[in-house]
């Protein structure tokens, strides 16, 4: 392999390949004027139902689950290989063009969150679910919810773009983070070799953010790279994921936003479009 020597002054090199080098680029902003539609509910959520995605329909349908039928809503399509998050109305609301974005229209002033750890902090304040309100718990509800905002770019970032994505295939990026992608899941199999959940007996919003990606991993859903990691070996991680994934609003929210695979649902406006 040839050595790479950066140059003096790195430049947007706008052939660089790779699955979404159509999109990738080193600035900010609108490319195009397009609105967002908004729909019946209270609830505008804007997504697509990658892991970050998932976090917020799971938490939304597993809000409706308990009866708060506050948290109804109506989930958009934004499909970022098209450029969607890069509309006017979606900068608006996300002004970091990354999904999932929400629009909270329930009080005397629309709300906007944006980033999938905040929506879920949001939702679950407002509505008293899924959060603890004891200090200790709640500290470590947060501590494992921030893990996984410091984490995951490296398991989706790091390895799943060198691993899946990248134009070609090389051996240091894919064992830098094949390791550290192994040495997370560690992390998490030692947790939950003594916590029934991610932060304790009950099941949070660390759960919640946590799940759609590792658990994801673990159960062959990311990158087709569950033999190469050796997932078999996370016991406690794979526990913990196959009970989760036996949720039925974890399934109704997996399949809100899909436009890949089975049971594809690219929009939800109402709770029965997923019956």
């Amino acid at each position: 392999m040839t050595d790479y020597v950066p140059p003096k002054i790195w430049t947007w090199d706008t052939e660089s390949g790779g699955t979404f080098a159509s999109i990738n680029r080193p600035i900010a902003g609108a490319t195009h004027e397009k609105e967002l539609p908004v729909g019946k509910h209270p609830l505008q959520l804007y997504s697509l139902a990658t892991p970050n995605g998932q976090k917020v329909t799971i938490l939304l349908e597993e809000l409706l689950a308990l009866g708060h039928t506050g948290a109804e809503y109506d989930a958009w399509l934004i499909k970022i290989g098209d450029g969607d998050q890069f509309g006017s109305g979606f900068v608006a609301v996300n002004p970091n063009s990354k999904i999932p974005a929400l629009m909270d229209h329930s009080g005397a002033q629309p709300i906007r969150v944006f980033e999938s750890g905040a929506i879920l902090q949001y939702l679950a304040e407002k509505f008293g679910a899924f959060f603890p309100t004891e200090p200790a718990a709640r500290a470590e509800c947060l501590s494992w919810l921030f893990w996984q905002m410091g984490s995951a770019p490296y398991l989706g970032g790091g390895f799943g773009h060198f691993y899946a994505y990248a134009p070609s295939k090389m051996e240091y990026p894919i064992n830098r983070f094949a390791m550290e992608t192994k040495r997370q899941l560690d992390v998490l199999d030692k947790r939950l070799a003594v916590s029934e959940y991610i932060a304790g007996d009950a099941y949070t919003i660390a759960d919640i953010a946590i799940w759609p990606w590792y658990g994801g991993l673990v159960k062959g859903r990311l990158y087709g790279a569950a033999e190469f990691l050796s997932v078999h070996e996370y016991k406690h991680v794979l526990r913990w994921a196959d009970a989760i994934d036996a949720r039925p609003a974890v399934q109704r929210g997996r399949r809100v936003n899909r436009v890949s695979g089975d049971d594809q649902l690219p929009e939800r406006h109402d709770a029965s479009d997923l019956d």
